[in-house]
């Protein structure tokens, strides 16, 4: 996983969580040209994130062209057994591509704070759960990592969606610092008092999400050391910025993607921007008959 944006991200080893959430308000307002419009303009200047569909006359069960590099070449085959759990992390991180980044608030049982960015992150809605993947902390011996530590003990975190506006800030939390070290006042950030939880909100984040420990499974390497943590979190609160919050034609609240300006996480030490994006309908179930 990785408590590290050093080696992780952002929008997932597990999914595109909160983008689900996103895509699927989206898709309900591809009939809406205004609220488009004023969805995917950006305030000064009028930039654009919104893009058009790859093959928007592709119809079934009409073949797509692959690109010639990828149809001219044959498959590797890569078994994990054999590569090893541990070398599987840099295809892992590469192939599973972009992953949100969840930029998690802990507090210890003796009141210290602390503050870490994963990329094994996603979501769902009902009830309203974050998912994590935590891995042990390969500097300390194979322990746990002081997010999952304090998980452990206390039962709530805050999740705080990552913006471009303090990517640097919230990079400089990722560092392999000694237990007990507070990254938010070490990286610049400011703590927010969270309204149902212990631990702090970050204020820079235009999302935030109180959560409860649901459920959490430890996961087992090939050698039979324990290796990572998921880690099932319920929100029991939402707070989401004036700015980034609209609403559906419907009158539900969804995050707006250009406010948001949300970063990925990608292979290596590479991040990502949400710079264009489309609307693709599903499919209707009549094309089963067709």
């Amino acid at each position: 996983t990785m408590a590290t944006l050093k080696y992780s991200v952002g929008t997932v080893a597990l999914a595109a969580g909160f983008g689900v959430a996103a895509g699927a308000a989206l898709s309900v307002l591809a009939s809406h040209s205004s609220l488009l419009s004023c969805l995917f303009n950006r305030g000064k200047g009028g930039a654009r994130v919104w893009g058009e569909q790859p093959h928007a006359g592709w119809e079934p069960p009409q073949k797509l062209g692959v690109p010639e590099g990828i149809s001219k070449s044959a498959m590797v085959a890569l078994d994990p057994k054999v590569i090893g759990g541990k070398k599987c992390y840099p295809l892992i991180i590469s192939a599973v591509v972009p992953r949100p980044v969840a930029f998690v608030s802990t507090v210890s049982k003796t009141g210290e704070q602390n503050l870490a960015p994963f990329s094994y992150f996603t979501a769902m809605h009902d009830p309203p759960c974050v998912v994590l993947c935590i891995c042990r902390a390969g500097h300390r011996s194979g322990g746990k990592k002081d997010t999952m530590q304090n998980i452990d003990d206390t039962k709530e975190f805050t999740v705080n969606v990552l913006s471009e506006w303090f990517l640097e800030q919230a990079n400089h939390t990722c560092g392999n610092y000694d237990a007990g070290v507070d990254e938010m006042a070490l990286s610049g950030l400011t703590p927010l008092p969270s309204t149902k939880v212990t631990p702090p909100r970050v204020k820079e984040s235009a999302v935030h999400m109180e959560c409860v420990l649901k459920h959490k499974y430890e996961t087992k390497g090939y050698n039979g050391e324990d290796t990572a943590t998921i880690v099932v979190g319920e929100i029991v609160m939402f707070h989401v910025n004036e700015h980034v919050a609209k609403k559906t034609p419907s009158g539900s609240t969804y995050v707006g993607l250009d406010e948001l300006q949300p970063i990925s996480r990608l292979g290596g030490n590479t991040y990502g921007r949400s710079r264009e994006c489309f609307d693709m309908p599903r499919p209707d179930r009549d094309w089963q008959n067709r």
